[in-house]
């Protein structure tokens, strides 16, 4: 399995169960907790996963975060932003629907 498998391999097994520690997915892919450390600050870059540390801690994905779900441009998303105000009744209401279901990409929860 090369690097870039085993990423996205991580990313599939986080968008299924939310959250996992170093340790168990070191396990799961016969590798150093080292290399799943980098590989998590790789994904990061890309994804809405975040570790947190202490009793608990581990490996998060975002809540809202669905492996293969379009999202809208960081540009698109402050146009609709931008537009919104300007709306009233429905059609407030769907734009925000939009930029909830469409617009958030990252962040943590």
């Amino acid at each position: 399995m090369t690097a870039s498998e085993r990423r996205q391999a991580i990313l599939e097994v986080l968008s299924v169960r939310r959250y996992e520690t170093r340790y168990n997915l070191a396990f799961e892919f016969s590798v150093n907790e080292k290399t799943i450390r980098r590989d998590i600050e790789i994904l990061s870059l890309d994804y809405p996963i975040y570790t947190t540390q202490g009793q608990g801690g581990g490996i998060h994905v975002a809540d809202n975060f669905k492996l293969g779900k379009s999202y809208l441009k960081d540009e698109q998303k402050e146009l609709l932003e931008k537009i919104l105000p300007t709306l009233d009744g429905k059609d407030a209401e769907v734009m925000r629907s939009i930029l909830d279901t469409f617009g958030v990409k990252g962040g943590k929860k």
